[in-house]
């Protein structure tokens, strides 16, 4: 009897120790995360791709990393190219609510839409395209 209640008591102990564990490991993660504002930028298109798609990537790519090369380097600021064909993809275009090719800044719940700019100016002004996007990005920046 003797040897039951006290392998009993040391079960509940063991157990409670894992509770108080899981509760302040989420706590220190949840502070973590609210704390680090991320600005990612994502350029979703296809497998197939003219040569302004390609410039789009190229030209948004080469814009956020030379305007923003700290946080760029720090991982403060993403570029990511995503290949739609690809069934890694999908979830992400459903979150992003993206179905074809675009161009965008996400940061927390704040969606932008570059797709027109990047298109219209990749190839032929790709100064404003970089324009477009550091006016879009700089107000993100804490």
């Amino acid at each position: 009897m003797k040897k039951t209640l006290s392998v009993s008591i040391l079960l509940l102990f063991v157990i409670s120790l894992f509770n108080i564990n899981a509760v302040t490991t989420k706590k220190k993660t949840v502070a973590t995360v609210s704390n680090t504002a991320i600005i990612a930028v994502y350029y979703f298109h296809f497998t197939r791709r003219c040569a302004t798609c390609q410039a789009v990537e190229a030209e948004s790519q080469k814009a956020v990393a030379s305007l923003y090369p700290a946080q760029f380097k720090s991982g403060k600021i993403t570029f990511k190219s995503i290949n739609l064909d690809e069934n890694d993809s999908k979830t992400l275009a459903t979150k992003c609510n993206v179905e074809g090719q675009s161009l965008l800044i996400l940061s927390g719940n704040k969606r932008l839409d570059l797709t027109e700019q990047g298109f219209m100016y990749a190839r032929s002004n790709p100064d404003k395209l970089k324009q477009a996007l550091k006016k879009a990005i700089d107000p993100l920046i804490d």
